[in-house]
């Protein structure tokens, strides 16, 4: 048994184990942000595929969000039965499924199937992402080492790749179908070579355990009140990513008189500045520690909003963006790493991981709704205030006193 602390010494290497286990989850977190980003940058050609109008591609995109909340709901019970590489296994299964079927159906110009494919995608990636950070949690506290920010910036990565071969695609008007089934493939080689590397045992409760199992489990950790503040905390933060994910774009063009082809750039400044982000976080976390971490990103996300939203300068907006993905960048590994150090880090990484994902699911949609009302820089102030108010609680994410890990 061993104390870990933020400022340990001269650490040694990573076992060949260890190196192994990171790589997988590294590959297939870096797989899951080429597939998910292949699909939205090819949106428009898949809508023209089937046929649909804007209210219904709106419809068929829910697949995606029924898929999402199932898996994530699902995935930490599943982890605390089975260990983390079953509930991999399954969602990766599901979503090399789903994309395949989405593929294929988008050939067919079968709208339905689509949404039967988006759902596929939906729930793997939701059972495969909270088991995965429950695995990259195990990982940092057995080699007392940063491991989740690299992960979610292999996700990032990932994306940014995704973004640039679809929008090069999109040019060459490279089949839309063809490209997905594609991708779909390379993600099942990867599923392959992954899912060995991870151990069954990880987060898994034995038969004997006195925790209280499912639902159950889930609902009583929210009593603990550094829970709720490492909860309130991703909730905001992954509010800042997922309003940018969604709405920026729009908001460039609509709240500042942006060209379609200028709100790209800019959202590919976001992708790109997360992703910078995420990559540049071990070294702050080793000099100032997890809550000044936490601390300066939300204030300095917050900063980048103030000046998209009430800056009338596009040029300066523009630039505002990159704040606000360094800020949002840490937020969401960061409180999850937070969360892992506990005596129940399955079903607490779980809890804090599903309320990060509840304000990717919703957020957005309600943001949507009082853009209608106020427009989107009217909207983003909700943003603005949730994001600065996350930098209250951040002392929640200091590691633990007396806290004891196995190793």
């Amino acid at each position: 048994m061993s104390i870990r602390v933020e400022d340990s010494a001269v650490r040694p290497a990573l076992s060949p184990e260890l190196r192994r286990r990171r790589a997988a989850i590294f590959l297939f977190m870096l797989t899951v942000g080429v597939g998910l980003s292949s699909f939205i940058v090819r949106t428009p050609a898949v809508r023209d595929l089937v046929h649909a109008s804007t209210a219904e591609m709106g419809l068929i995109l829910f697949g995606l969000s029924v898929g999402s909340m199932t898996g994530i709901l699902s995935s930490a019970a599943l982890v605390r039965r089975f260990g983390a590489r079953r509930p991999i296994l399954i969602g990766g299964t599901a979503f090399v499924t789903g994309l395949t079927l989405l593929a294929s159906m988008a050939g067919l110009g079968q709208g339905i199937g689509v949404f039967v494919g988006l759902i596929g995608i939906g729930l793997g990636f939701g059972l495969a992402e909270i088991a995965i950070n429950i695995e990259g949690a195990a990982i940092e506290l057995e080699s007392d080492r940063s491991i989740l920010p690299v992960l979610h910036g292999c996700y990032s990565l990932g994306s940014v790749i995704g973004a640039v071969a679809g929008i090069g695609l999109t040019a060459i008007a490279f089949p839309v179908w063809i490209h997905l089934l594609v991708v779909a493939a390379l993600a099942l080689t990867a599923l392959l070579w992954a899912i060995p590397k991870i151990p069954s045992t990880t987060g898994r409760q034995d038969a004997s355990s006195s925790a209280p199992p499912g639902l159950r489990a889930q609902l009583a950790v929210w009593k603990q009140q550094r829970v709720i503040m490492l909860g309130l905390i991703v909730l905001a933060l992954a509010l800042a990513e997922g309003a940018a994910g969604d709405w920026l774009p729009l908001l460039m063009v609509d709240g500042h008189g942006a060209t379609p082809a200028v709100g790209s750039i800019v959202f590919a400044a976001f992708a790109l500045a997360m992703t910078v982000g995420r990559f540049s976080g071990e070294p702050l976390i080793e000099r100032f520690g997890k809550p000044t971490v936490l601390r300066t990103s939300a204030l300095v996300s917050a900063a980048g909003i103030a000046l998209v939203i009430f800056s009338d300068n596009i040029v300066i907006a523009g630039l505002a963006v990159v704040l606000w993905g360094l800020g949002a960048a840490l937020g969401f590994p960061l409180t999850l790493s937070a969360a892992g150090e506990s005596d129940d880090p399955t079903t607490t990484v779980g809890a804090v991981a599903s309320a990060g994902y509840v304000a990717f699911l919703v957020g957005p949609p309600l943001l949507g709704f009082l853009g209608e009302e106020f427009g989107l820089r009217g909207a983003m102030i909700v943003v603005l205030v949730v994001v600065a108010a996350a930098a209250i609680p951040t002392s929640a994410a200091k590691t633990p006193a007396g806290l004891a890990i196995k190793k």
